[in-house]
C-alpha cells in the first residue's frame, strides 16, 4: 500500500526572529517544496497534523519555510530536527513517474528466467547514479541502476534486471 505522507525533509534550524525556519529539502528540488501550501508533522499516535504554509522562500539549496502556528524564534528551534511530510495527493507525477519510496519492497526479477532475486530494500543516490539495495535470502545485495544490469523499473510489475552471472548467489555456500 502506497503511503499518504511522504517524507519531504527537516527543519534544520531558526531563521530570525519571526518563527521560520531553514529546511534540509528531501524532495527532487527545492522548487517542488516551495511550491507547497502545507506540510504535516507526525504525532505520537501516528497520525499527521496539517500545518499550512505561509511562507516559502528558496534560498540556495534549502527552503525557508513559515507555518501557522509558529510565530516566535523560540518555536522554530524546538522544531530543528523534526522531519516533516508532504502529501502525495499535493504532488502531482507526470505519466509513467513514481514516487521513489514507492520503490521498497518491490520484487527484483530477472528480465529472462523470472527468478525473483529479492526485494528492493533501500533507493540512494550516489555520483554515478541511483543504487539499489537488494534484500535476498543471503544478505543485501547493491544493485547499480544503470542500463547493463536494469532492463526496466516499475513499482507495480518490479525491477526487471539482467545481472552477470554470480551477479546474486544461486545458493548457500557449503
Amino acid at each position: 500500500m502506497k503511503r499518504m505522507y511522504l517524507e519531504g525533509g527537516c527543519v534544520r534550524t531558526a531563521h530570525g526572529v519571526r518563527g521560520l525556519f531553514k529546511t534540509d529539502v528531501w524532495c527532487d528540488s527545492p522548487e517542488v517544496l516551495a511550491a507547497q501550501k502545507r506540510i504535516f508533522f507526525a504525532e505520537k499516535d501516528g497520525s499527521y497534523k496539517e500545518h499550512t504554509i505561509t511562507s516559502a522562500t528558496r534560498a540556495g539549496q534549502t527552503v525557508i519555510l513559515g507555518i501557522e502556528g509558529v510565530q516566535a524564534r523560540e518555536d522554530a528551534v524546538a522544531l530543528r530536527g523534526t522531519v516533516f511530510y508532504l502529501c502525495r495527493d499535493d504532488m502531482p507525477l507526470k505519466k509513467g513517474s513514481f514516487f521513489i519510496v514507492d520503490l521498497i519492497g518491490t520484487p527484483v526479477i530477472d528480465a529472462d528466467s523470472g527468478r525473483v532475486y529479492g526485494h528492493i530494500k533501500s533507493v540512494d543516490d550516489v555520483p554515478q547514479g541511483q543504487m539499489f539495495t537488494v534484500d535476498t535470502p543471503y544478505g543485501d545485495v547493491l544493485l547499480p541502476r544503470v542500463d547493463a544490469f536494469v532492463r526496466s523499473v516499475d513499482p507495480d510489475e518490479g525491477v526487471l534486471v539482467t545481472p552477470i552471472p554470480g551477479f546474486f548467489r544461486e545458493e548457500e555456500d557449503t
